[in-house]
């Protein structure tokens, strides 16, 4: 199985090798990320700049190609398929992600624009995602059974598999979650006045504690690992036709 890693946090986070790691017991391994932190992109691609792709042969783990990109989580895809690959992979798997993806807040995720994107390119896809990057623990202890397991069910051509670690030891493997209508966190802006009339605003996130039933928020706060599909609705309509 040829395998392509990517993700939102850039070359250099944890969560990446990780994932590459546990990623090479499926297959040969290609690694494409952005070469700076790009949360919060979303499905967002670059068309006016120019992008920078250098090899990286210092990736911290050893037998893949690796591979930065000056452009977000899609173009990281997109870049991969048209320039670095030599041939298309089976599968892309996003993440592992500093910070959960679950709910409203999957709106935002690069980590799971990176996988539409690979959806959107004929590619089945996987987005991954943890309360934290700081202990990996949980996700290296589940991971490659997890990826095994969805390897072997069904999912419709317009769906990839999202996947929530928690930050605590999970009491259970939920499947079926569905994405929480709330958001994850809810942002506050402090303002600050600046001499020239004008207002800074510092940011800060105020984390929820409430989701519904049977939701993979409410899986995360639960202490629970959340597994779910996400729907691509215009490809879904595509395939209705």
């Amino acid at each position: 199985m040829r395998i392509l890693v990517v993700n939102d946090d850039g070359i250099q986070a944890p969560g990446i090798a990780h994932l590459a790691r546990t990623a090479q017991k499926f297959g040969e391994v290609w690694v494409a990320a952005p070469d700076s932190q790009c949360s919060a992109m979303s499905h967002r691609i670059s068309i006016f700049d120019k992008l920078r792709v250098r090899s990286e042969p210092n990736f911290e783990v050893k037998g893949v190609q690796a591979w930065s990109v000056s452009g977000t989580p899609a173009d990281c895809v997109k870049v991969a398929l048209a320039y670095i690959m030599p041939e298309r992979p089976d599968i892309v798997l996003s993440g592992i992600n500093n910070g959960c993806n679950a709910g409203a807040d999957i709106l935002y995720s690069g980590t799971v624009g990176a996988a539409m994107e690979a959806l959107a390119c004929g590619i089945p896809a996987m987005a991954f995602s943890a309360e934290t990057c700081r202990d990996l623990q949980t996700a290296d202890a589940y991971l490659e059974d997890i990826i095994k397991d969805l390897l072997e069910r069904e999912i419709a051509p317009y769906e990839i598999w999202n996947v929530n670690f928690p930050s605590c030891r999970p009491k259970e493997i939920l499947y079926d979650r569905f994405p929480s209508a709330r958001p994850g966190c809810e942002m506050v802006y402090t303002p600050e006045e600046l001499p020239d009339g004008s207002v800074n605003l510092a940011i800060y996130e105020k984390y929820c504690t409430e989701a519904e039933e049977g939701s993979d928020a409410r899986a995360i706060l639960d202490g629970c690992i959340s597994v779910g599909k996400l729907e691509n609705a215009l490809l879904r309509a595509a395939k209705r036709k």
